[in-house]
C-alpha cells in the first residue's frame, strides 16, 4: 500500500532524504524514527504530493501522489504536524465540515468524537481546547473517511500521557496501512511498529542498529573536535547530550564537548549504553539520575548527580515512558 523506492530527494546540492526501499501492507505499522525538522517536512510533502522527489518514487495504493493525489485524497488520512483545524469553530463543527467535504455521514462526526474522548468538548471552540485535546482531534479528523492508508507525522506532538494513550489505542484498531515519521520514539512503544532510524537520510531497520551495536566488543565511543584533534568520548563520563537543532553538545563533569553529530545520530549510538531521550532536545544518562521532580501535574524535571545538580526537562511523554522504564 505504501512504498518508496530509490527514493532521494536533494535540497542545496545536499541529499536530505536517500531511502532505497521501504514497504508498508495493510494492517502493518512502520515508523521511520530520527527524522530532523527538515526530514519530516520534506518526507511529508513528498508523501502529501505538494512536491516530487528529486528521484525515485513514492506509491501510495499504487498512485503517485505528487500527480494523482485527487485519486488518493479519499484513501489517504495524513496527520500533518500542524493540526489544521479551524480554530473559530467547535470541536463538532470541524468534523462535521470534514464529515461533509468527504461525503461522510454526519454521525460519523460524534462518534470520532466519542473515541478521542471530546464528547464532552463537543461544543467547545478549537481555540480553547489544551494542545492535548487539538491533537487528538486532529486524528479524528484524520480518521474521519476510514482510509486506508495512514501518514502521521509526530502523531503525539505536544500529547499528554492520557492522550498518548488514546492516540495509540485508536491508531492500533486501524486496519490501514500505517507510516509513521517521528523525531524520537516516545509513545510508540505500545504500537510495536516495525522501526526504522534514518541515518543521514538513509534508513537502517532498527534490528540492524541493535545487531551492529551487539557485535561490537568496545563501546561507542562519542567523536568531538576539540581545538584541531578528534576526542572519543566515553559514553560513561556523559551526563547528557543536549540540541539546539543547529549543534549538539555532550556535557560531562569536566564540562561541554561539541560533536559535529547531530541528536539522533548520538541516540543512535548511545541506544545501547543506558541513555534515555528525556526531551526532544535532551539525552540523559540513566546512571547519573538523582531526583525526578514533579511540579505540577503536567511539569517535571530531572535533577543529575553532578556538583551543580543539572536540572534537565523530562517532557510528559517521556516522564510516563520513563516510569514504565524504572518502574516507580
Amino acid at each position: 500500500m505504501i512504498e518508496l523506492i530509490h527514493l532521494q530527494k536533494t535540497i542545496a546540492q545536499a541529499t536530505v532524504v536517500d531511502i532505497e526501499l521501504l514497504r508498508v501492507e495493510k494492517g502493518q505499522i512502520a515508523a521511520i524514527v530520527g527524522a530532523t525538522s527538515q526530514v519530516k517536512t520534506v518526507l511529508g510533502q513528498m508523501l502529501g504530493g505538494r512536491v516530487p522527489p528529486t528521484a525515485g518514487t513514492v506509491r501510495l495504493a499504487g498512485l503517485d501522489p505528487a500527480t494523482q493525489w485527487a485519486q488518493l485524497s479519499r484513501r489517504v488520512g495524513l496527520l500533518a504536524p500542524e493540526n489544521s483545524l479551524y480554530p473559530r469553530l467547535t470541536a463538532r463543527q470541524n468534523l462535521t465540515f470534514y464529515a461533509d467535504l468527504y461525503g461522510v455521514s454526519r454521525g460519523r462526526a460524534d462518534e470520532l468524537l466519542h473515541q478521542v474522548g471530546l464528547m464532552d468538548r463537543a461544543n467547545e471552540r478549537v481555540e480553547h481546547l489544551s494542545p492535548s485535546m487539538a491533537r487528538r482531534l486532529a486524528l479524528g479528523r484524520t480518521l474521519l473517511h476510514q482510509p486506508e492508508i495512514l501518514l502521521l507525522l509526530e502523531p503525539y506532538a505536544e500529547c499528554d500521557a492520557a492522550s498518548v494513550a488514546i492516540l495509540s489505542r485508536l491508531i492500533q484498531e486501524q486496519s490501514a496501512a500505517i507510516l509513521i515519521v517521528a523525531s524520537d520514539k516516545s509513545g510508540l512503544h505500545t504500537l510495536k511498529p516495525t522501526c526504522y532510524w534514518l541515518e543521514q537520510g538513509k534508513l537502517r531497520l532498527e534490528e540492524t542498529v541493535a545487531a551492529a551495536a551487539a557485535e561490537s566488543h568496545l563501546p561507542f565511543k562519542i567523536p568531538a573536535r576539540l581545538d584541531g584533534k578528534v576526542a572519543l568520548v566515553n559514553p560513561g563520563d556523559i551526563l547528557y547530550a543536549a540540541t539546539d537543532e543547529s549543534k549538539t553538545t555532550l556535557y560531562t563533569k569536566t564540562g561541554p564537548i561539541p560533536t559535529h553529530l547531530n541528536m539522533s545520530e548520538v541516540e543512535q549510538r548511545l541506544a545501547r549504553q543506558g541513555f534515555f531521550r528525556a526531551h526532544r532536545t535532551h539525552l540523559v544518562n540513566l546512571q547519573h539520575i538523582k531526583e525526578i521532580v514533579t511540579y505540577t501535574r503536567n511539569s517535571y524535571t530531572i535533577i543529575l548527580d553532578d556538583a551543580a545538580a543539572t536540572e534537565i526537562p523530562l517532557s510528559k511523554t517521556a516522564a510516563r515512558d520513563l516510569r514504565e522504564l524504572l518502574d516507580y
